[in-house]
C-alpha cells in the first residue's frame, strides 16, 4: 500500500483507462493493492523475458517500452506518461515481460500483481469488459504504428508524430528527446534533425534545440498525408 491517502489513490485510479468506469467500492479495493515504486531517469525497470511483476501504472513521469535487436539498436514501442499503463500483455497473459522498460524521467509508479488482476477479471465483469476494450485499442494502435513504419517515409512519420503530440501528452515533455523520437520512429537522431529543418523550411513548424512549435497545422496534416 502506498504512503498516499486512500482518497488520493482512488482519485488517481479513476483517471486510469482500465478503472475509470468502475464503482467506488471496487476502486478502493484496487487502491489497497497498489505496490508503490519510484524510479530515476535512466533506471531500468525490467528486462524482456523476465517474469512479469504485473501491470505497471505511471502516476507521474515518463517511461519507454522498447525492444533491442542483436546489434543493440533500440525500437521504442510506446512512450508512456502520466496516467498510462504498460506491460499490459505480461500482466494479463501470465507470461514474461514482452519488452524492456526504462524511466525517461524521474517517475512515481505502481504495480498491480497478475494474480490480483486475473481474480478481479473473474469478480468484476465491468473490469473484464474494459480490459477487452483497452487491449483491442492498443492492438489497433500497434497496427497503425506498423503501417507508419513500413509504408511511409520518415518525413510523413515525423509529421504524424508531431500531430500526435498535440493529443497525447505522453509523446512530449521530460525525457522525450530527439533520440527517443528516432527510436520510436525507426530512424536516427540525425535524420530527425534533418526532417525538422525540412519541415521548418516548408513553413509547417519552428524549432530550436529544446522546443518544436507547429506553425501551420493544416500544412503539417497535408505533409502527414492525413
Amino acid at each position: 500500500m502506498s504512503d498516499q491517502s486512500v482518497s488520493s489513490l482512488c482519485d488517481y485510479l479513476c483517471r486510469v483507462v482500465y478503472f475509470e468506469h468502475l464503482n467506488p467500492a471496487t476502486i478502493e479495493y484496487i487502491a489497497a493493492r497498489l505496490i508503490p515504486r519510484r524510479a530515476v531517469a535512466g533506471e531500468l525497470l525490467f528486462v524482456e523475458g523476465e517474469p512479469s511483476a504485473g501491470l505497471w501504472l505511471i502516476q507521474h513521469g515518463r517511461v519507454k517500452f522498447y525492444k533491442i535487436n542483436p546489434d543493440g539498436q533500440e525500437q521504442i514501442l510506446r512512450l508512456c506518461g502520466d496516467g498510462d499503463t504498460f506491460n499490459d500483455i505480461g500482466a494479463f497473459d501470465r507470461g514474461p515481460n514482452p519488452a524492456n522498460a526504462t524511466a525517461l524521467h524521474d517517475s512515481r509508479l505502481f504495480t498491480l500483481p497478475t494474480d490480483f488482476l486475473c481474480n478481479l477479471i473473474q469478480r468484476e465483469p465491468a473490469f473484464a469488459q474494459r480490459v477487452i476494450e483497452v487491449l483491442s485499442s492498443r492492438l489497433r494502435l500497434f497496427t497503425h504504428q506498423i503501417e507508419n513504419l513500413t509504408l511511409y517515409s520518415v518525413v510523413v512519420r515525423v509529421a504524424r508524430f508531431l500531430l500526435q503530440q498535440i493529443e497525447n501528452p505522453s509523446l512530449s515533455g521530460p525525457g522525450v528527446t530527439r533520440m527517443a523520437m528516432a527510436a520510436h520512429l525507426s530512424t536516427t537522431p540525425q535524420t530527425i534533425s534533418t526532417v525538422l529543418r525540412e519541415l521548418e523550411s516548408m513553413g509547417a513548424i519552428e524549432f530550436d534545440r529544446h522546443h518544436i512549435r507547429i506553425v501551420r497545422d493544416d500544412l503539417l496534416r497535408t505533409i502527414a498525408l492525413l
